[in-house]
């Protein structure tokens, strides 16, 4: 099992991502990947045109007009008026290459960026990306353009290592949110697709100041090693300064400590994105990536408080 996606398998994913219905132009009333993008209109919208009611439909663009006349349920169908940035910034960090069930975080992260590249690319919004993972010196910024130039120059770099991996201290999440929006004006959409199992300094500042003037949608990638320590006896693991500690892994008091303090930041994570207004989607290593994004959409539009 690789610890990068392949190339080949970012691209096919492109057949998937239509169901996601995020950009733009999509139309806003279309079964499930409507009424997603119904939670990301933008400033306007045009009419485009009417038709019959389907399960699932968002009832507050019904044509009482239409209905009244034809006796059948018949809905309004509307179209964004603007094109929208949208920013996929991705953990590269060595912490991604882990992995206990299904794949490597690393790899789910590639998968998901290219699910929601894909479905905002084929609907014409502007797509563009931030890699990073390292100390901040040697990100890879993509600036979103229309065609898709940045980004197969993403699903390319997703592919391979070329995030720098120093010694230092890794970048906050807060400083690489300010990166990612720097150039897109207003109106954008950001996801950090990243292991948000790490410290949370900052992180409400910096969301705050990304929500003034753009969505944000929180991808945490999760494998289940990050939640339960597997009992395995005594292992010796390297810390971040390149210390050797040695655990018991079979001590069920530390298991249960290491259990909850993941809880602990988790809870943390969840209170920083309600408190912003940001949607907080997490993927797990196990699990089929485009059926866990269709789930946590569908969540988000249930609750109507997205974005």
């Amino acid at each position: 099992m690789s610890l990068q996606p392949r190339l080949d398998d970012l691209l096919e994913l492109r057949h998937q991502a239509h169901t996601l219905g995020l950009a733009s132009h999509h139309l806003v009333n279309s079964s499930f990947s409507g009424l997603y993008a119904s939670v990301f209109r933008g400033q306007g919208l045009n009419f485009e045109e009417v038709r019959e009611y389907s399960p699932g439909d968002d009832i507050r663009n019904m044509d009482w007009k239409v209905t009244a006349r034809t006796g059948e349920a018949h809905l309004k169908v509307f179209r964004e008026e603007r094109e929208r940035n949208i920013m996929l910034c991705v953990d590269k960090g060595p912490h991604m290459n882990f992995g206990t069930r299904g794949t490597f975080k690393s790899v789910q992260a590639a998968h998901a960026a290219a699910l929601l590249g894909w479905a905002a690319n084929s609907l014409h919004d502007r797509v563009g990306g931030l890699l990073f993972g390292g100390d901040g010196r040697n990100n890879i910024y993509f600036r979103p353009t229309k065609d898709r130039r940045a980004l197969w120059r993403l699903l390319r770099a997703m592919t391979t290592d070329d995030v720098e991996h120093g010694a230092s201290k890794p970048e906050l999440l807060a400083d690489i949110m300010r990166q990612a929006a720097r150039g897109i004006g207003t109106g954008g959409l950001v996801f950090v697709i990243a292991d948000f199992n790490r410290d949370h300094q900052g992180l409400m500042q910096g969301l705050a100041q990304l929500r003034q003037r753009h969505a944000v949608v929180l991808i945490p990638v999760d494998d289940a090693a990050d939640r339960d320590l597997p009992d395995m006896g005594d292992v010796m693991f390297r810390g971040p300064d390149g210390e050797l500690l040695t655990v018991d892994t079979a001590d069920d008091a530390g298991r249960d400590a290491y259990r909850k303090a993941w809880q602990q930041r988790r809870d943390t994570l969840v209170q920083l994105a309600n408190g912003s207004g940001c949607a907080l989607i997490p993927v797990d290593t196990a699990a089929d990536v485009h059926a866990t994004l269709m789930r946590g959409l569908e969540r988000r539009l249930r609750m109507r408080s997205f974005l």
